[in-house]
């Protein structure tokens, strides 16, 4: 799932919300609030025109901000409007009109009282996917006015720097280009890796390792873990973790998290991965080439990556170590169930009530119409569900991926949605379990909260209960109390390094020590 979604704390206020504030667009009967948004001479290269999503955040916040994003953890007291634009230039001003594309509804309808307001332009479409300002982003100051407000001016007087990220010695990054993906876009398209090499790599010369190829969550790439690799090292150098080689795939794409599936809109990803990618790292590295000494883990979106690459090459891998993956039974997906004919609601059940999508301690936070209504303002571009519709529908006639479900109402568009089943974990187990099954057996490991963040042990009990009827072997756990973001406390990642390691090494000793 969206990383943060994904980056909400366990600290998070518990907003219960009404449907009284579930709207889009209402606006009332006040005059509608327009800002005027222009280039500071001071920028670098202002004299150059600029395009991007123009985004303006306002919130009543009273404490003082440096900067102004969504807040999950309430996600109706940041309001936010945009447009795309293009061409912007200095001595120029846009013209936006809040009430036209807002969340959670248009400005004017805001409540009276004083806020504070931030533009952004999101040169690179980026926002939505990294839930952050990236690299060249402009920014303004942030300015108070009251509501209500006619029109206010805001001035894009800030970029974002250039964003640095520290390479640990023993790590080496990988460009790879694809020429199955390149062949598909038409222009050059590289894979992206970072190779974490054990402490006795370059000390050994000759000896081979184990290699675990790591897929993370939403809203990261293949540098967003790099943080932890010097205690993981230190982990291999005492002799807690196994040694062995870990590859942190990137699976950041245009169009959000590509999940390493091959699609009709992202192209053949996980063919690349098998075909092109791994052995090309096996020709670099001193890595055991064959099935028994290659693992996958990933968590939420990359456990669903890794359960997908794991049951679409059961040959080629020796086992999944996959946590808290996005929706595996589609009859559940965080809620909305898409196999449903004639076709069902993505917002709301059957009793209209609204479907939660964010929960803490067991209350809800957002629901999936506030995330989906948020997302298509921070814009359409590599968000969350515009992620899963890239991987899992056909390519529209206006050459974009074919929406599930309208925006506006939630309706399931059931002929998409049909067309999702080639996606749908627990239907391809059950449908090929005469030919999956053997190949699979002993290489199949899960575990999720009970109390995920996002409601994702509830499609895992359905996978859970398929895989019991077909006689699955695979491990299923469901950690009491765990979330999303604290699953992994007490140990976790080392066991299962040592789970992997003793499938690669049978009676060795899982570490060094």
């Amino acid at each position: 799932m969206k990383k943060n979604l994904c980056s909400i704390s366990r600290s998070l206020p518990l907003v219960i919300f009404a449907a009284a504030v579930l709207g889009f667009t209402t606006v009332n009967a006040a005059a509608a609030v327009h800002f005027k948004v222009t280039l500071d001479n001071s920028l670098a290269g202002g004299d150059q025109p600029v395009s991007g999503r123009l985004i303006i955040f306002m919130t009543k916040s009273d404490k003082p901000l440096d900067m102004i994003g969504p807040d999950f953890s309430n996600p109706n007291s940041v309001w936010i409007a945009a447009e795309e634009v293009s061409n912007l230039q200095m001595k120029k001003e846009v013209d936006l009109d809040a009430d036209t594309l807002a969340f959670p509804s248009g400005f004017s309808s805001a409540p009276s009282g004083e806020y504070q307001i931030m533009a952004l332009l999101d040169r690179d479409h980026s926002y939505t996917y990294f839930d952050r300002p990236g690299e060249g982003d402009m920014y303004s100051n942030i300015v108070k006015a009251s509501i209500p407000i006619a029109e206010t001016t805001l001035t894009l007087s800030k970029v974002i720097p250039e964003q640095k990220v520290t390479i640990p010695a023993n790590v080496r990054v990988v460009e790879f280009e694809s020429p199955m993906l390149s062949a598909f876009w038409g222009r050059p398209i590289k894979m992206q890796a970072s190779v974490v090499l054990p402490p006795t790599y370059d000390k050994s010369g000759t000896q081979k390792y184990p290699v675990v190829y790591s897929i993370h969550g939403y809203g990261g790439d293949h540098l967003s873990s790099l943080g932890g690799v010097p205690t993981m090292t230190k982990e291999m150098s005492d002799g807690t973790m196994p040694e062995m080689i870990y590859v942190n795939l990137n699976a950041h794409f245009s169009t959000g998290h590509h999940v390493f599936a091959d699609s009709a809109n992202n192209g053949p990803w996980g063919s690349a991965l098998v075909k092109e990618l791994i052995p090309y790292l096996e020709k670099q590295f001193r890595m055991d080439a064959k099935p028994s000494g290659r693992f996958l883990t990933g968590h939420s979106s990359g456990g669903w990556s890794t359960l997908w690459v794991m049951i679409s090459h059961p040959d080629f891998f020796g086992g999944t170590w996959s946590t808290s993956p996005d929706p595996v039974d589609f009859r559940n997906f965080t809620g909305p169930d898409f196999t449903k004919l004639p076709a069902k609601n993505m917002y709301t059940d059957a009793n209209g009530k609204e479907y939660n999508l964010v929960r803490a301690s067991g209350l809800p936070i957002m629901s999936v119409r506030q995330y989906v209504m948020q997302e298509r303002v921070l814009g359409y571009y590599g968000g969350q569900f515009a992620s899963f519709e890239a991987v899992f529908s056909p390519k529209g006639d206006d050459g974009q991926p074919m929406p599930v479900a309208d925006r506006d109402t939630g309706r399931i568009n059931f002929e998409v949605a049909k067309a999702w089943e080639r996606y749908d974990i627990s239907r391809i187990l059950r449908d090929n379990w005469a030919t999956l099954g053997p190949k699979l057996k002993g290489k199949v490991h899960i575990a999720v909260g009970t109390a995920d963040t996002f409601h994702l042990d509830e499609p895992v009990r359905l996978l859970d209960a398929e895989l019991k009827k077909l006689g699955s072997d695979a491990r299923i756990e469901y950690i009491e109390g765990r979330d999303h973001f604290n699953l992994y406390e007490g140990g976790l990642r080392e066991r299962f390094a040592k789970e992997m390691y003793a499938v690669a090494r049978p009676g060795a000793k899982a570490a060094a020590k």
